[in-house]
């Protein structure tokens, strides 16, 4: 089982920003704004990708399997080209790190006794 800070040393670690791959996207991205028609059919690709995802997600929570997974998935799809997305995605992040600590600790209050 992964622990909490191995999971966020791990992620620190895909994030750094001279990564090849992240080089190679931040190239392809400022060729893509060099064309105004190029960046808005790609803004428009983006949200549309990423709110299908989302949209999708939602439908899979009832279910079991990972439907915050995707929405996650999805909101980081569109926190890339829009701001209130990233927000968004940031906040339910921190709601859902507090639901968990909660429900360990009344879990392991429960185990005591």
């Amino acid at each position: 089982m992964v622990t909490q800070p191995e999971l966020e040393r791990g992620i620190a670690e895909a994030e750094r920003p001279d990564r090849p791959v992240r080089r190679m996207l931040r190239g392809i991205r400022r060729r893509i704004d060099r064309h105004p028609r190029l960046r808005v059919a790609y803004r428009a690709g983006v949200g549309a990708l990423g709110g299908v995802i989302a949209v999708g997600g939602l439908l899979l929570v009832p279910l079991p399997g990972p439907g915050w997974l995707v929405v996650f998935l999805g909101l980081a799809i569109l926190g890339t080209e829009f701001a209130w997305a990233k927000r968004l995605a940031a906040f339910t992040r921190r709601q859902l790190a507090r639901f968990w600590a909660w429900w360990r600790a009344r879990r392991a209050a429960s185990a005591q006794g």
